[in-house]
């Protein structure tokens, strides 16, 4: 087991190579990878914390990144809170996940504290720590993710779990650099913030601060060689002023179906970048790599991904895979995996000449008369358009068909200043409509609009009328 094997994160770090010129940086401070893993305030409080469920709650990432190598291996489990989880569900992590300590650069007061426990204050401030690396317990990593019911599911990893898929690899011959659009305390961005940690790379964190522009300057400021982010986090930066100036040697894109229009865009703009996206889930893991520019993946894939298996069930991707969480936490939370130790991802596969393709989730379908669309499958037609730039597809109430399918359409800017013929480029996008899909599936309005609302995760949120 990797925890067996380096005891920690900390320790995993300090044996991935010569960390000699390697940083994490984020929107106020750069900060050596040896002083990192050198220690803090908070690590010399290990006793304190050793053997804790430990919610963890900053504002920013870079201490996020800080307690994580610092409480791996001493405390029994770490709770990742995202930057947007409501206080109103508090209460409810603290009592599913056991909380008994909470390590926060906030105050007490400000997290709702709902009951007396231990508070640990932590800072930005590193000071070399007076303990010499010890191990006591194999942390529980836990992950929120979204609940049917509003309230998170608190999904349970571990280091070797989070790690399955990180190959760490000699020292490349030429400095790489990572960053993502994703927020480390995420899925998606604990797996950069893993890849980077684990081979001693520079590591440049994005900040809610600052917008998609800056964001992007400054990447290409830090010589950022490998990024990644959804379809979103892309489509968004494409849209940006600053999107020319990385260079990127490599793009990644994961967390949302990838269609061909995104694949182009990405291809013609980086055309030096190797172009892979990823399936991945908090749940499952990360299952497999796609590197040939194509959307979907080769159906070879399903039974020749090493170290996962998966299948197609009912029409869903199943995963069974050591890089898979353990459990959801709670007494009532549902199994995450069947009797037969297979995850049900509820993604739609689809395969066509050989190739499968995601049709869109099971709990996103639009009922049209009875008939099945997933929004996904619309979009990914229009976005083939070459006027539009995103799309979002959402459901209206309809007393005859139950419910109507509505496009929301965002335009490129016009190069030239020109303002767009809207009612002309809405009927070429029912002409593209018609032509690619059954006639149940046609958007009955096409709705432009000058933007998308782009939830925390990176993904477009979707929503009923």
């Amino acid at each position: 087991m990797l925890q067996d094997k380096l005891g920690s994160l900390r320790n995993a770090i300090s044996s991935a190579g010569d960390l000699e010129g390697r940083f994490v940086h984020d929107l106020d401070e750069c900060i050596t990878l040896s002083s990192l893993i050198a220690g803090s305030a908070l690590y010399n409080r290990g006793d304190e914390l050793s053997g804790r469920s430990v919610l963890l709650a900053t504002r920013d990432q870079l201490t996020t990144a800080s307690a994580l190598i610092e409480l791996d291996g001493v405390a029994r489990r770490l709770v990742l809170c995202p930057p947007d989880v409501p206080l109103e569900h508090f209460p409810y992590i603290v009592e599913t996940a056991e909380i008994d300590a909470i390590v926060s650069d906030r105050n007490a007061l400000q997290l709702g504290k709902p009951k007396p426990m231990y508070f640990s204050p932590c800072s930005r401030k590193l000071e070399p720590s007076s303990q010499n690396g010890f191990v006591h317990h194999q942390t529980e990593w836990v992950l929120l993710t979204s609940g049917t019911t509003g309230l998170p599911k608190l999904v349970a990893h571990t280091l070797e779990s989070l790690a399955g898929a990180i190959q760490p690899g000699e020292r490349p011959a030429q400095p790489i650099v990572w960053s993502t659009f994703y927020d480390i305390r995420r899925y998606g961005g604990l797996q950069i913030f893993l890849r980077a940690m684990l081979s001693g790379s520079t590591l440049v964190l994005s900040s809610g601060h600052e917008s998609t522009a800056d964001f992007l300057a400054r990447a290409a400021a830090s010589n950022v060689t490998h990024i990644s982010g959804t379809p979103s986090h892309w489509r968004r930066a494409l849209m940006s002023s600053s999107a020319h100036l990385i260079t990127p040697r490599y793009v990644r894109l994961s967390g949302e179906i990838v269609d061909q229009a995104i694949l182009n865009k990405l291809r013609s703009t980086y055309t030096q970048a190797k172009l892979v996206h990823a399936f991945a889930s908090t749940e499952a893991g990360v299952a497999f790599e796609v590197h040939d520019g194509s959307s979907g993946f080769p159906g070879e894939a399903l039974t020749a991904t090493s170290g996962v298996e998966m299948k197609i069930e009912d029409g869903t991707l199943r995963i069974r895979s050591p890089r898979a969480a353990s459990r959801y936490l709670g007494e009532r939370a549902p199994r995450l995996k069947g009797e037969d130790g297979f995850v049900d991802t509820t993604d739609i596969v689809e395969t066509k000449d050989g190739r499968c393709y995601f049709a869109g989730r099971r709990d996103g379908v639009i009922n049209v008369g009875g008939l099945k669309v997933f929004p996904e499958e619309i979009e990914a037609v229009i976005n083939r358009h070459p006027e539009v730039h995103m799309s979002a597809v959402r459901s209206k109430k309809s007393p005859v068909m139950g419910s109507l399918v509505v496009a929301d359409v965002v335009l490129k800017p016009q190069s030239d200043g020109m303002t767009h013929d809207v009612r002309a480029i809405q009927d070429d996008i029912l002409l593209l409509c018609r032509e690619s899909l059954s006639s149940h599936k046609i958007p009955a309005a096409i709705n432009v609009v000058p933007s998308l609302a782009i939830a925390e995760s990176g993904k477009v949120m979707r929503r009923n009328a």
